[in-house]
């Protein structure tokens, strides 16, 4: 390892913004014992109005699970309040999946043998044009993480394209500078997705081989550089089962909570995605998290966090999906997938391989009518686009 970049130095073209909330989070989840917590923590805790980082670490602690029900029950009625019966749907379009990183949990990376492919402005818009027709009016634009291949420029083209038919469009791409995130957001962006993938950076530095992304502060002061940017909304993952789960849920949701109280006009947003089976998959140990766990994991976040948005993606089965929506999360994918070009028969000949594999491969119309059928509103969008023609 000593040949590789240092996982903490900025490489020249990476900006350094203030890090006291990076900082603040690294320091608490290291000082994180969830082994300490007692029934009579999690006790104290749901009967809180508006909890601490502490309560929500007592939530998130191996004993809080024997009160699993009672938690949900408590993120069920935070939800409603909140939300209403409002789901939120989306679909993500992956348009290009070259990637200069080696990170060895991903199928993307820099160094598996798979199908490289990137789509022109004329078959994204032909894709865009594929999923409008669902009826759906968020899009989230994902990129493998490649500069030479998915330029700035590349990536502000097909945004621009998005909002002709789309309300609110997110990205989902590589780590951007402030002035990169404002030209973005000039170009329609709404808000920016990024998985730190693990906030524990020894662990980082071992699964992130080379690449811009083995940058461990420049990749976890994302959030804020969008914000600085001019975004509207972040959101916010650990790659669950990558190391140590509950350490990572409680940094996840703690970083959300500073920067929310930093930028209080921000709309935030935590994704809750588990490790999955990935072309060329190397064995790398996941720690296993499994229903039970996601399932406190994301009501701990509901409670601790009642105004964000919570998302559940398609790496989880449909019939976890179609629970979690009734109790704590908000927002949910469909007709996914995340090969390129997928939308779309007409550029059959340009499709990439997919970054992973997911569970619930349902349409549009299937996941609409199964939330309708659960006595829950199905929201396309509510926001309207006043620059829209």
């Amino acid at each position: 390892m000593n040949n590789r970049t240092n996982h903490m130095e900025y490489m020249p073209d990476m900006q350094v913004i203030d890090e006291s909330v990076m900082n603040k989070v690294i320091d608490q989840m290291e000082k994180y014992d969830y082994s300490e917590f007692r029934e009579e923590d999690v006790k104290i805790a749901l009967e809180k109005e508006i909890l601490t980082p502490r309560d929500f670490q007592s939530l998130l602690s191996p004993v809080a699970e024997k009160f699993l029900e009672e938690i949900a029950q408590r993120a069920r009625i935070e939800t409603r309040k909140h939300f209403g019966n409002s789901i939120y749907m989306f679909t993500p379009l992956y348009i290009s999946n070259y990637c200069e990183n080696y990170c060895v949990y991903c199928g993307f990376n820099s160094h598996n043998k798979i199908n490289r492919s990137k789509l022109n402005m004329e078959q994204i818009e032909k894709e865009l044009k594929v999923i409008s027709k669902t009826g759906l009016k968020e899009v989230l634009i994902l990129t493998g993480e490649s500069r030479k291949h998915s330029n700035i420029e590349y990536i502000g083209e097909a945004c621009k394209l998005a909002t002709k038919y789309f309300n609110v469009v997110g990205v989902e791409i590589y780590p951007l500078n402030v002035d990169e995130y404002s030209y973005l957001n000039s170009c329609g962006v709404d808000y920016v997705t990024v998985f730190q993938e693990t906030y524990n950076s020894d662990k980082y530095e071992t699964v992130h081989l080379a690449g811009h992304k083995r940058i461990f502060p420049y990749r976890l002061n994302a959030q804020e550089r969008a914000l600085m940017g001019g975004m509207r909304g972040v959101g916010f993952a650990a790659l669950l089962g990558l190391d140590d789960f509950r350490k990572d849920a409680f940094a996840t949701g703690y970083h959300a909570y500073l920067l929310q109280q930093k930028y209080p006009h921000a709309e935030i947003a935590i994704s809750c995605p588990r490790l999955r089976p990935i072309i060329n998959n190397e064995k790398i140990n996941p720690k296993d998290v499994h229903e039970t766990q996601l399932l406190q994991i994301i009501c701990a976040y509901r409670i601790f966090l009642p105004f964000s948005n919570i998302t559940i993606s398609t790496r989880e089965s449909a019939k976890f999906r179609d629970n979690v929506i009734k109790i704590a999360a908000t927002k949910i994918s469909a007709g996914v997938s995340t090969g390129i070009g997928s939308h779309s028969d007409e550029v059959e000949e340009s499709r990439g391989d997919e970054q992973f594999e997911i569970s619930d491969i349902r349409t549009v119309d299937e996941v609409f009518y199964s939330i309708k059928n659960k006595g829950l509103q199905p929201v396309m969008s509510d926001y309207i686009n006043l620059t829209q023609k």
